[in-house]
């Protein structure tokens, strides 16, 4: 067991070593030693308060930590995510449960809630038995730690007893740290907290935190609440302005226990309540649960529009330059994840998530193009700056914000977005004829434009190729086209010219990505030696058989080692091999969650000819759950020595979870024992 020791000088928390909470406007998450580690208020993409990720010195935080040596547990509470961290010793437990509070919808999880949403975050501490000493450290940094602040420690009126509370102020945000004291077990008094200014200058810190040392007592039990004051809510993404919400009773309301509770228990049902709702049966229920509520957790619910994860800049090689913001929608990443979310039986989702993808259609590039990213408010702006002040995880630079890849072509986002258009025709809310002549405009497009080169789904910042898997989504773009107009008797006045353009792509990738000396397809029509994973997709998406000798033989390679010509790694997949394909990036990267999951899915595909494939896929998929962090939770990628790399919680990751564990469990339903 390992024993943590109080540290003056904390050092860095692996980046598998946290915890995921949010409100479907943000998130947080929060490490095993019980400190938030990254928290963007009040958006997904507005500027952090606390990123000690990326800086253990200046970045800030919010920590509960005992001032003894302690062992530490982290688990969710039952179906939701409701965080709890338990430190533990011979002489005490103590539990401390973190929330951003979500209201009980009125009547189903689909209606939206008219109780204004409380930007708050919530932890409550307990001591369960005994007694621990603890220490509470509250330090922002507001503005990526770039902004100064005032902070102050005064007189809170808006409390059932008399206490103080801290206001700290930048420029352009505003929180406040208040807290509520309680009692669980009779004859037991509330305790008493006392906040003092804590400066933390010397790290680097541009205004005061503040800190409180705590002696509880057995039953004992405080509230910590750092919000956004009612006042400096902004309706519009630039945090502090001229559209502020008033402050009413109803978004801020008086604080006593009773509120406290009611928020806990109303949070607990709001997850509970939405994650009952999945039709899934299958096997392995509690990870695919697990990655249906984490991929809630990534979406916007004010646009429906889904980040590809919550967190920026964390890196894909430890002391490497790849390390990328992922709190944008992508096209990609969202139409795979509303895909398993329907899959689950979620079309809430799916069908709000609809209404924003159909608003960017409605408003094309000129040309009739699509970014392959957009804002979570629907934004085109998404400027790559890098912030040089941070020293990034564990000294991993540049820590960047934006994404430079958001100009870039990418043709391979037209096809899964129309598989998702597709799909979403299936099990959610009919297409409209207005809708289907923008569908319509979209497939035109990718006729017009299948013969060029792009950069395709590993975003390359270096020359244009003519990506294989790019090529493949073109086809699958037209295919879906196609079969909605069918399915729908839908008016498609160029299906001949699409009829034709989608057997022009299939002939013209089985002649020109098959490298016939090496009996595998390769990564473009330009480098067919070099193996890339992202081709695991063909039988996934229908572009080709599982049973073609063709994928057999690519699938084979892939899952040869890297030293005998493949891609895999410990029942691990890589996406391609850095030293032999120039990706315009450099540096290292540990095996891609998504590819091994894909792998796991390709097997299964194969599987349904060849059954000996099945083990394989069973016991791929089997490893890869140990990788899961302590609650579930999958990161971007894994080191070669198992360590979780990359942005964190990984949507992408998630949703091939499911879809793997949904087609596996269904093809070894249906199959014979051998």
């Amino acid at each position: 067991m390992n024993i943590c020791q109080p540290k003056t000088n904390r050092d860095y928390t692996s980046i598998s070593d946290h915890g995921l909470i949010g409100n479907l406007h943000t998130a947080a998450l929060i490490s095993i030693d019980g400190s938030v580690e990254s928290y963007c208020v009040p958006n997904f993409d507005s500027p952090s308060v606390f990123a000690r990720i990326l800086d253990k010195d200046k970045g800030g935080h919010f920590s509960i930590t005992p001032k003894v040596p302690f062992t530490t547990k982290q688990n969710y509470l039952p179906s939701s995510n409701v965080l709890q961290t338990k430190f533990m010793n011979e002489q005490g437990v103590v539990s401390v449960t973190d929330f951003l509070p979500r209201q009980k919808t009125s009547e189903s999880v689909s209606t939206t809630t008219t109780q204004p949403l409380l930007h708050w975050l919530i932890r409550r501490v307990e001591v369960v038995r005994g007694t621990i000493p603890l220490s509470m450290q509250c330090a922002p940094a507001f503005d990526y730690a770039r902004a100064e602040h005032t902070t102050t420690i005064h007189d809170d009126p808006s409390s059932a007893d008399p206490q103080r509370k801290a206001t700290f102020v930048s420029k352009d945000c505003a929180l406040d740290l208040r807290y509520v004291v309680d009692s669980t077990m009779d004859n037991v008094a509330c305790p008493s907290v006392e906040l003092h200014p804590l400066d933390l200058s010397d790290k680097g810190h541009k205004g005061l935190g503040v800190y409180a040392d705590l002696s509880l007592d057995e039953g004992q039990c405080v509230w910590f609440i750092l919000r956004i004051p009612p006042a400096t809510i902004a309706t519009g993404r630039e945090g502090l302005g001229n559209n502020c919400l008033p402050t009413t009773a109803a978004n801020d309301p008086f604080l006593t226990k009773e509120l406290m509770h009611g928020l806990l228990h109303n949070t607990i049902k709001y997850w509970i309540d939405w994650i009952r709702h999945s039709s899934y049966s299958g096997s392995w229920k509690e990870a695919v649960h697990r990655s249906a509520l984490a991929l809630k957790l990534l979406i916007f619910e004010p646009t429906g529009a889904v980040v590809a994860s919550p967190t920026f800049s964390l890196p894909e090689y430890i002391g490497g330059t790849r390390n990328w913001d992922y709190r944008a929608s992508w096209i990609r990443d969202s139409s795979f994840t509303l895909y398993a979310l329907i899959r689950l039986g979620f079309t809430h989702e799916a069908n709000a998530y609809m209404e924003f993808i159909f608003e960017r259609l409605r408003h094309k590039n000129p040309d009739g193009s699509l970014q392959i990213m957009y804002t979570i408010h629907g934004g085109k702006d998404l400027e790559e700056i890098e912030l040089n002040h941070l020293d990034g995880h564990k000294g991993s630079k540049p820590v960047r914000i934006g994404n430079g890849a958001a100009d870039h072509l990418q043709l391979d986002i037209y096809g899964e977005l129309m598989d998702c258009i597709y799909l979403g025709q299936k099990f959610g809310r009919p297409l409209g004829y207005d809708d289907w002549v923008l569908v319509r405009e979209l497939v035109d497009y990718v006729v017009a434009n299948l013969k060029n080169p792009d950069l395709s789904i590993w975003e390359v910042r270096n020359k244009k190729r003519h990506f294989t898997y790019s090529k493949i989504m073109l086809w699958v773009a037209i295919d879906r086209g196609l079969r909605l107009a069918d399915k729908r008797s839908l008016p498609c006045p160029q299906r001949y010219k699409w009829l034709e353009a989608r057997d022009f792509l299939y002939e013209e990738i089985m002649q020109k990505a098959w490298n016939s000396e090496k009996q595998h397809f390769g990564q473009s029509y330009e480098e067919t030696h070099v193996l890339d994973s992202a081709l695991l997709i063909m039988p996934l998406v229908f572009f080709m058989q599982g049973s073609d000798p063709r994928f057999v033989s690519t699938l084979k390679q892939i899952l040869k080692t890297r030293e005998r010509g493949g891609l895999t790694s410990n029942n691990l997949i890589f996406r391609y091999d850095v030293h032999k394909s120039d990706d315009g990036v450099g540096g290292e990267e540990g095996t891609f969650c998504l590819c091994t999951l894909w792998g796991v899915e390709a097997l299964t595909r194969v599987g349904q000819y060849d059954r000996t494939m099945l083990p394989k896929a069973v016991t791929m998929f089997e490893d890869f759950l140990q990788y899961l962090n302590h609650v579930g939770l999958c990161t971007e990628e894994v080191s070669e020595a198992g360590e979780g790399l990359g942005n964190a919680v990984q949507g992408f990751t998630h949703v091939t979870l499911i879809s793997a564990a949904y087609n596996l469990s269904r093809t070894l339903a249906k199959s014979k024992p051998l």
